[in-house]
């Protein structure tokens, strides 16, 4: 919760905070914020792997919660080559965390343990507790008295978080301790241990977070060839598997993986396409009071908290009557309902041409339609990848499953950039009318709806095959 209270703050102010604070255009600050959030998503396949095999998660979920928080303390520095090594610090640190404190909670039930996907569910409602406040208290400070003090409680979120974590260490029993203290203390090049030339490596991989922050072309390109790399990988090693059962298990993962980066890709425009036309287009005024634009963010994990115990309750409830949908059709229920929400947001937009500022109905009904949509794909894929998954590459493939939202995140940022109404400059002289730019939202909204929903269908069709795949896994 705490984790996910300073990631979601520094998320809510972020491309606000360029395009008022460093006055970036718009597809400058959508380039900047894909870039993040591609590397804050492609980490995590070298700290899954680095847990997985030395250092265990506990060691590495603590080195993510430090380096995060010195983070998020830089961001409150205004100076753009600290601003990009702030960011380089919360790429590295979110490496190390976001993989492992996910496989901590998969290591805690037995394989078979039907609590697993509400246990995930509960997981999940935590990481949206945090994400509901912090877009309301660090966006409220960061707007209204200065960005630094939005993105400085952001960095105690991050503390708060690490002593939560450290202080419950025994509730683990063991599950989170490093495979093999021996391995990790033993010297492995001119005397040093292995443990420390992790350490040493994260000292040169932030260096280069710091220097791929500021050429977004070449992190694309480095995307792909990446990406192809862990692809060819991951099927060499899956069609060596010598049992067909987990030889398929692990298709299907992949195949849901592929299908969650379409999900993510439209979903992300929340911190992009949809923060500034909250700000430009939306009719935030309620009860008399303007609501900040970052702190509409919340809307999506209030949803989440309101409805994560409904469909905990729904998943356990069906699977007792053996009538709990298969995971690809929970997937296929996700994509459709949010293609639904963008239909929403396009409608919005449409009925709104004449005065360019949309109602805030339809995008409280967007977020929600959204919220539901990830309760079915979100929390059932991370139980998805903790139970297809061979149990030795747990932890790479929960990076893998994060690795693939990089891509979705940088595929989202191009797809905001199509929505751009304003270049580098104060924004006070160059932001077009709202009736200018209400349907150039709305025609993207409406392009990602159809796209959504036509690839929802599909998997709702071609879930009965990957189910019997799963070998009567649910």
């Amino acid at each position: 919760m705490w984790e996910r209270f300073s990631f979601y703050g520094m998320r809510a102010l972020l491309v606000l905070y360029l395009t008022k604070s460093f006055l970036f255009g718009d597809k400058a600050a959508y380039a900047i914020y894909g870039s993040y959030t591609a590397l804050v998503y492609t980490t995590p396949v070298i700290g899954g792997l680095l847990a997985d095999r030395l250092l265990g998660y506990r060691k590495a979920v603590v080195l993510g919660g430090v380096l995060m928080a010195f983070g998020h303390f830089a961001m409150a520095v205004q100076n753009l080559q600290v601003f990009y090594f702030a960011l380089a610090l919360l790429i590295c640190g979110n490496g190390f965390f976001k993989p492992n404190i996910s496989s901590i909670v998969g290591r805690l039930y037995g394989p078979d343990d039907p609590r697993r996907d509400s246990a995930f569910t509960i997981f999940y409602m935590g990481i949206n507790l945090g994400g509901l406040l912090s877009p309301i208290l660090c966006g409220y400070l960061g707007e209204h008295f200065g960005w630094h003090w939005g993105f400085g409680l952001a960095g105690v979120g991050m503390l708060v978080g690490l002593f939560v974590f450290l202080r419950a260490q025994r509730l683990l029993e063991g599950v989170a301790d490093p495979p093999d203290q021996a391995v990790l203390e033993r010297p492995v090049a001119l005397g040093v241990s292995a443990q420390t030339c992790v350490y040493l490596g994260t000292v040169a991989a932030l260096v280069a977070a710091w220097q791929l922050m500021q050429h977004g072309a070449l992190l694309g390109s480095l995307l792909i060839v990446f990406g192809i790399v862990v692809l060819v990988g991951l099927l060499v090693f899956m069609f060596r598997l010598p049992d067909h059962v987990e030889r398929d298990r692990l298709g299907v993962a992949l195949v849901l993986t592929l299908f969650s980066v379409v999900f993510w890709a439209f979903f992300e425009q929340t911190g992009t396409s949809l923060s500034l036309f909250t700000d430009r287009n939306v009719n935030r005024s309620l009860l008399g009071i303007t609501i900040k634009a970052s702190q509409f963010q919340s809307v999506n994990p209030l949803f989440i908290l309101l409805f994560a115990p409904v469909f905990s309750a729904l998943w356990l409830y069906l699977a007792r009557r053996q009538h709990e949908p298969s995971t690809p059709l929970k997937f296929g229920f996700g994509i459709l309902q949010l293609g639904l929400g963008f239909v929403a947001l396009y409608v919005g937009a449409v009925a709104s041409r004449a005065t360019g500022i949309v109602p805030m109905f339809w995008l409280v009904l967007g977020y929600f339609l959204h919220s539901t949509g990830e309760l079915c794909l979100s929390p059932i894929g991370l139980s998805m990848i903790t139970k297809l998954s061979p149990k030795r590459i747990t932890g790479i493939m929960m990076g893998i499953w994060f690795l693939s939202s990089a891509y979705a995140q940088y595929a989202g940022s191009l797809i905001a950039q199509l929505t751009g109404v304003r270049d580098a400059g104060p924004a006070t002289q160059t932001v077009p009318k709202p009736v200018d730019t209400v349907m150039v939202y709305g025609s993207v909204f409406g392009g990602i709806a159809w796209v959504a929903l036509g690839v929802g269908v599909l998997v709702v069709v071609t879930s009965p095959l990957l189910a019997r795949r799963m070998h009567r896994v649910n």
